[in-house]
């Protein structure tokens, strides 16, 4: 590929992952507001069910099965193991904490993806990058501040949450190549139904119909997160990974500010640093990634 066809397609692949990132707190917005007046496992089993209808109607339209033998292969066992743990916990915090915390927390992913990768695949990983990771999760250490406050410790919550992604994402490297990315949207979030029903039996609450808003809320939520789903797709498979992966910290601008003129919450001095501390030393991790470690 020429040079300019190069820009151009990392041009339409940020444009993409940027989409992708305000569809993600899109969908978190709605999540969020459905539950105030639903249970957190209503809330994933509905929403589950409902991605994976969307996705299971988009690979019978284009023809994919809906079921290969590598959906039960080992990385795909784990990859549901992880997508059951992030999902549960990701919404537990959306639901009790605010929604900018949350966001800031959910940044360090991919600073674990990549201490993981190299722990877990071989690769290289220099010493500025381990010190870089060192940092960014020290700043999640600042949002948190487990040494704080009732609604500090909640937000333990989302640090559970954001681990889970992390392994679903270093699941998914290691899943089968032949996987659609309609198959892995439709067993994801068929994961998400499953950890609400395993929620279901901690929680035991009983069936809330939906009124009118709610109902609303998670039919945007579940749109939202297909749309999220398949621009992310689109931007990883359009650009260079080096070149789109940065613009995933747009989701703090994105997280952060709906949680503000959303929700009303306020911005504090720890989060700030704390966000601060996470996306430079992603930043950096992400400019390493192509140069010696």
């Amino acid at each position: 590929m020429s040079v300019v066809g190069l820009a151009r397609a990392n041009l339409i692949g940020g444009i993409w992952m940027i989409a992708a990132m305000a569809a993600f707190t899109v969908e978190d917005s709605f999540i969020k507001a459905a539950a105030d007046s639903l249970p957190i496992a209503q809330i994933l089993v509905m929403f589950g069910l409902g991605g994976a209808g969307v996705f299971a109607l988009v690979a019978w339209a284009t023809g994919q099965a809906l079921y290969t033998r590598d959906v039960l292969s080992p990385p795909m066992r784990v990859r549901v193991v992880f997508e059951v743990l992030g999902r549960l916990f990701y919404v537990l915090a959306l639901a009790l904490t605010p929604l900018a915390t949350t966001t800031v927390i959910l940044q360090a992913t991919p600073l674990v993806v990549v201490a993981g990768a190299a722990l877990i695949f071989g690769e290289r990983v220099g010493w500025r990058r381990w010190a870089a990771i060192c940092i960014g999760l020290a700043g999640v250490l600042v949002t948190v501040r487990p040494w704080g406050d009732g609604v500090s410790a909640l937000s333990l919550l989302a640090v559970v949450g954001m681990l889970g992604f992390a392994g679903r994402d270093l699941a998914s490297r290691a899943a089968p190549a032949a996987l659609t990315t309609a198959q892995l949207g439709l067993y994801g979030f068929l994961s998400v139904a499953a950890a609400g029903a395993l929620f279901a039996l901690w929680e035991q609450g009983g069936i809330v119909w939906p009124g009118l808003r709610p109902a609303l809320c998670l039919a945007g939520a579940t749109l939202a997160g297909v749309a999220a789903y398949g621009c992310l797709m689109r931007a990883m498979r359009t650009g260079e990974v080096a070149a789109v992966t940065p613009l995933r910290y747009t989701r703090l601008l994105f997280g952060t500010g709906a949680g503000v003129l959303i929700f009303g919450e306020t911005l504090t001095a720890p989060m700030i640093w704390g966000a601060s501390l996470i996306v430079v030393s992603g930043l950096f991790v992400f400019w390493r990634g192509g140069r010696a470690g």
